[in-house]
């Protein structure tokens, strides 16, 4: 079957691709699998599945990538630490419980690990607003203290205006008091003087 799809990529396929890529990483397989798997999901080529990861989708993800290499990582241990066991319980015909507690406290574990998934999620979407609102605040919190400045700086002129009309009514006040001198001129007439 030859894959010749040429329209664009939708917010679906995008998904899609995504989704399929970090389930491999989780599951330790291979992206090339996973474009492979997509590609034949929505008839593209896998080279034209991995180019759209490369070039658009995978810089959205790469908090989920990390966390799926964590969770390879964790499964492999786990798969290490079970592996013995279930040898010993295949093997062994009277204890075949053991291989069934095994098989049930991997599947508890990977229960746990989708809801530290989900709650890592809601963290991180909760730490984006609280980032979003501190901004906001500290935005808010300059344009306050540029406007306290402002005003203390008016207020500083304020008291000095008040300052020298004071001063200015003190000494009018000084010159009103003082009694006119008054001094006689050669011709016999009194004119006023300050002093």
């Amino acid at each position: 079957m030859t894959k010749t799809r040429q329209d664009a990529w939708s917010n679906e396929n995008d998904l899609l691709l995504a989704e399929t890529v970090l389930r491999h990483i989780r599951e330790g397989s291979t992206q090339l699998n996973a474009f492979e798997e997509v590609g034949d999901m929505l008839n593209r080529t896998s080279a034209a599945c991995g180019f759209r990861w490369n070039a658009v989708v995978r810089n959205d993800y790469y908090e989920a990538i990390e966390l799926a290499k964590k969770q390879r990582k964790q499964l492999k241990r786990k798969h290490l630490h079970w592996a013995p066991k279930q040898k010993r319980a295949m093997t062994t015909k009277h204890k075949p419980l053991d291989y069934i507690h095994d098989m049930m406290a991997l599947l508890e574990s990977l229960n746990q690990q989708l809801h530290s998934t989900e709650l890592s999620s809601e963290l991180t979407e909760k730490n984006r607003q609280l980032t979003k609102e501190n901004n906001l605040l500290n935005k808010q919190l300059k344009q306050t203290r540029k406007r306290l400045n402002t005003v203390e700086s008016d207020y500083q002129a304020f008291i000095q205006i008040m300052d020298r009309a004071r001063k200015l009514s003190l000494l009018d006040a000084s010159e009103q008091v003082k009694q006119p001198m008054f001094k006689m001129d050669r011709n016999g007439n009194l004119e006023q003087f300050a002093k």
